[in-house]
């Protein structure tokens, strides 16, 4: 990392370990090579809150000791913060990966289990098989090997908080590009989230077929038929 960079990140890293914040660190990497694991992934999912657009995961071997200063949760960086990491992710990690489910899969099996399955997909793809899953949350994954699921992975797991970088980034990206395809939802601007001026759009313009169905502020708008 450039030194402005980090020098840049230092207040508020040095403020958060200062306050009650979780710290991103090693201890759970560290702990999992303590028991023998060589190929630690990290996994985390973005979009399980939206009412429109995929859910998004992504899986990050990330080499011993691996300089990421500043990285934590995604949702606790600036946009240009996350680009940066995105960047810097991808050229660090010994192997990564970016799965999709969506919005059909979403619908049917509902949004915990696409977003189980995002991550599993998620490691399928790694050019590398882990052996070890460190993964945000409380639920663990169908995949035949260790696994540990973390609360507040993103914000204490750099791989963890790594592959949550991944998956936002995509996935914001994503969002931006289908604002181009269904005007008027501000979908650029909200993600695809339940802000007011979304569901404003979505009362006036009715839901479009990338609009979760099973989500009750969809199931709830009438469909306009012609």
């Amino acid at each position: 990392m450039a030194g402005g960079f980090a020098l840049w990140l230092r207040p508020r890293f040095y403020t958060d370990l200062m306050g009650n914040e979780p710290v991103c660190g090693w201890k759970h990497e560290n702990a999992a090579r303590r028991r023998g694991a060589l190929r630690i992934a990290g996994l985390d999912e973005v979009g399980r809150g939206p009412m429109f657009g995929p859910v998004v995961a992504a899986a990050v071997i990330l080499p011993k000791d691996c300089p990421l200063q500043g990285l934590t949760d995604s949702k606790k960086l600036s946009e240009k913060v996350r680009e940066h990491f995105d960047r810097e992710i991808r050229l660090s990690a010994v192997a990564w990966s970016v799965a999709v489910v969506d919005v059909e899969t979403i619908d049917r099996i509902n949004i915990r289990q696409a977003s189980l399955l995002a991550m599993r997909l998620a490691v399928e793809q790694l050019a590398l098989r882990p052996d070890y899953l460190l993964i945000d949350g409380i639920d663990t994954i169908d995949w035949p090997g260790p696994q540990q699921a973390v609360v507040q992975g993103d914000a204490t797991s750099l791989s963890i908080a790594a592959a949550s970088v991944l998956a936002k980034v995509h996935r914001d990206r994503l969002l931006v590009e289908l604002d181009g395809q269904y005007p008027g939802y501000g979908l650029a601007r909200h993600k695809g989230y339940c802000s007011t001026e979304h569901l404003a759009a979505l009362k006036r313009l009715g839901p479009t077929p990338l609009h979760r169905k099973s989500f009750a502020p969809v199931a709830q708008t009438a469909l306009q038929f012609e």
